[in-house]
């Protein structure tokens, strides 16, 4: 005989376009029947280091022949 458990618990993430609601649609989302808890997470502040290598990934790299070459490119931009 083959048994379904069902989970217990369940967690609902939602994205909010205008910061300055947060507090009031965590207060809303508090009064539901069967609402537990309700967190505000935060978005991590990303190092340098994760910064460049985002920028590798998204293909902001530039290459240059020389320090000439480099501030040539600068400049331009």
């Amino acid at each position: 005989m083959n048994t379904m458990t069902l989970p217990t618990a369940g967690q609902l993430i939602v994205d909010i376009e205008d910061i300055s609601l947060l507090q009031n649609i965590k207060k809303a989302i508090a009064m539901l029947k069967g609402v537990t808890k309700v967190t505000i997470s935060r978005r991590k502040k990303l190092s340098s280091y994760e910064l460049a290598l985002k920028d590798i990934d998204e293909g902001r790299v530039y290459e240059a022949k020389d320090v000439d070459d480099l501030f040539n490119q600068i400049m331009m931009n």
